[in-house]
């Protein structure tokens, strides 16, 4: 197994979760609208970095960033690989040939901390979301998303335990 296989395993499976989770969010905006978390305000966090800023008192009321957009969901896309690499690094990769339900859930509930504890701070959204006018709602959607990222795990990984790719 080279490097190059194990980086096109875990884009694979990291660029299709997060596909699965995109399709939630859609399908939550559209049917019951349910508002998603808006890339452009992720791409406006990151975009700060350049200017220094890491943390804002609130990201909606930050000046706008060039670029935002694409930089948000790159970022989205990117992050969601480097958690289904990271998924392979603690399952191992042998979970591809015949993927399981329970790890990828349990790992999909996990990540649910770095909203928790890095971006809903930095955004200005307080540890947690604590310091929206509903945190318990916006806590329930982003364990909600999480664990529907690791059901996308899951899923792709049967697909490609099923269709028999191997690198």
């Amino acid at each position: 197994m080279t490097v190059d296989e194990m980086i096109l395993e875990a884009l694979l499976l990291g660029v299709g979760a997060t596909l699965v989770l995109d399709l939630w969010g859609l399908v939550l905006r559209k049917g019951f609208n349910i508002p998603s978390l808006d890339m452009r305000m992720v791409g406006r966090w990151l975009g700060g970095f350049t200017r220094g800023q890491f943390y804002h008192v609130h990201i909606g009321k930050a000046a706008p960033f060039p670029f935002e957009g694409v930089i948000g969901w790159g970022a989205h896309f990117l992050i969601g690989c480097l958690f289904a690499a990271t998924f392979l690094m603690v399952v191992g990769r042998d979970w591809l040939q015949g993927a399981s339900f329970l790890p990828a859930l349990l790992y999909g509930m996990g990540t649910v901390v770095f909203p928790f504890f890095l971006m809903q701070p930095a955004f200005g959204f307080g540890f947690a979301a604590s310091k929206t006018p509903s945190p318990h709602t916006v806590r329930l959607k982003s364990i909600s998303s999480h664990c529907v990222f690791g059901v996308g795990l899951y899923l792709i990984g049967v697909i490609i335990s099923g269709v028999g790719i191997s690198f």
